[in-house]
């Protein structure tokens, strides 16, 4: 009876190390994705304003664009769309606008792990 308690103990302490391990392992992830996202960020905001596009980077881009070599399986997906200043949900309603929203999909190995996205405004010269 003893050897019967103790075994299902043990199982069930096997079964939480596992689970803790993908739980360290997502967060991880996450941190690592939340780190890509900010280099777009910072990448988009010292742009100038007409050089914002979308693009796809299969080898993660830094802060000033360029390669990050040692982050294999990591990419980062930039969507750039214009958006109406008098209301930031919409659409300009005719020709050019001064706002931009930059959303960035970042994934590992081909699976999303975070989107996220911020406004750029065009900056008064």
């Amino acid at each position: 009876m003893a050897t019967a308690i103790i075994g299902v103990g043990v199982a069930a302490l096997m079964m939480s190390l596992g689970a803790g391990t993908s739980v360290n392992d997502n967060g991880q992830k996450l941190t690592r994705a939340a780190f890509l996202a900010q280099e777009i960020r910072e990448w988009t905001l010292k742009l100038p304003y007409d050089s914002l596009v979308s693009a796809t980077y299969l080898i993660p881009r830094d802060a000033n664009g360029n390669p990050i070599t040692d982050m294999p399986g990591w990419a980062q997906k930039v969507t750039v769309s214009y958006r109406d200043p008098k209301d930031l949900m919409s659409p300009p309603s005719g020709g050019a606008s001064d706002v931009a929203y930059v959303q960035v999909e970042i994934t590992y190995q081909s699976r999303p792990v975070l989107t996220t996205g911020w406004l750029v405004a065009r900056r008064a010269t």
